[in-house]
Order: C-alpha cells, then sequence, then structure tokens
C-alpha cells in the first residue's frame, strides 16, 4: 500500500475563505475564472488554515505531555530552532530561528516540545515581540524552571518586499526571566547560541 498524505480541514471554513479570496483577487483587477486562478481561491483557504493552526494549540498541553521531574540544574539550550510566521499587519511572512534556554526546577520536558512551542505561536498572527514573550511565558509557567531565556532572529517580508524594501535586515528580540535577568547567566546563553560547537 502506496504512502497517502492526509490532510483535515474544517470545511465550513473552508468555503467562507475560498468566497473571500475570489472576491479579493477580481477586486486587484484578476479573472478568477481563468484557469491559472480557479483552484487558487481553495488553496489559499487551506494555506492559511495551516499558517494558523496555532490558534487551536495549547502550549501548555504539549509540554505537559513529556514533562518529567529530574534532578538537574544545569541550563538546557535548544537552538536555531526555524520559525515561520505571518506579520499581522500585512498577512506577509517572516521567518528566521528562535533560540530557547531554561534552567531546570525539578521538571524538564521532551526537547521536540521546544520547537513544538515555537510552532504553537509561530502559527498565529504575530509580531515578532509578542512572540518572543508568549513562548518564553508557556515554558515559565508549565515548567516554573529558574530561569527562562528567548532570543528570536527573523527577516520580514513586510521590510523586504514592500515598504522601505531593507534584503538584509534582521530583528532580533528577546525575553528573559528568573536567573536570566542576571548577566553571568544571560552572557552564557548569548555566548551559547552565538557558539558554533560542531
Amino acid at each position: 500500500m502506496s504512502y497517502q498524505k492526509k490532510e483535515i480541514y474544517n470545511e465550513e471554513q473552508t468555503q467562507g475563505l475560498m468566497k473571500h479570496y475570489k472576491g479579493i483577487l477580481s477586486l486587484i483587477g484578476e479573472d478568477s475564472e481563468r484557469e491559472g486562478l480557479l483552484k487558487t481561491p481553495e488553496r489559499l483557504a487551506k494555506a492559511m488554515q495551516y499558517l494558523t493552526q496555532g490558534y487551536q494549540l495549547d502550549a501548555h498541553d504539549i509540554i505537559n505531555s513529556a514533562k518529567f521531574h529530574e534532578d538537574v540544574s544545569e541550563m538546557i539550550v535548544v537552538k536555531n530552532i526555524e520559525l515561520y510566521s505571518m506579520c499581522e499587519h500585512h498577512i506577509l511572512p517572516f521567518f528566521g530561528k528562535a533560540h530557547i534556554a531554561y534552567i531546570p526546577n525539578g521538571w524538564i520536558t521532551g526537547l521536540s516540545k521546544m520547537a513544538r512551542v515555537v510552532d504553537v505561536f509561530s502559527r498565529r498572527l504575530q509580531v515578532q515581540e509578542r512572540l518572543t514573550v508568549q513562548i518564553m511565558n508557556a515554558i515559565k509557567e508549565t515548567l516554573n524552571p529558574l530561569g527562562v531565556g528567548v532570543v528570536i532572529e527573523a527577516q520580514h517580508l513586510c521590510m523586504m518586499m514592500r515598504g522601505v524594501q531593507k534584503q538584509n535586515s534582521i530583528t532580533t528580540t528577546s525575553a528573559f526571566d528568573g536567573l536570566f535577568l542576571k548577566n553571568p547567566t544571560r552572557s552564557e546563553f548569548l555566548k551559547l547560541i552565538s557558539a558554533d560547537l560542531a
């Protein structure tokens, strides 16, 4: 039996989005009935549901699904987590990498859960500043660590394709809590995410 990819979408939402996207195509001067655009409203409707699936996900549930008691208190760093999100101001993508660290206080979670938490909040209409804080807060509230640090580096198509059209700009945001508010811990984290340990 060959592999079959199965994607499930909300049919009512798909139909509603399709109707609006078809209208948008007409308003910008396109013919939504021409061959190349016949299926575009449906593709857009499904793509938007996928890109905003974070609204249906709970970061706390994800972390709790692999939460383990462990008596360690050393810094845990997961860096270079790819992220893709949509700027809420222009509905254009921004993309980059998230770096997360926390110092356990009796509890750890599966490493992949850090990447999943990034997806929960990045798969929503976002601003990078809020995204950074939301990731930090979810880890803080669920694991109650001694400290959490999150740094995000991203490029924004709203700056690259329109407006100032600066192709090489990178936006960096950070959020720190607990021990990461102290310079030695914060400096160690920033040094680790900057280092090439390979």
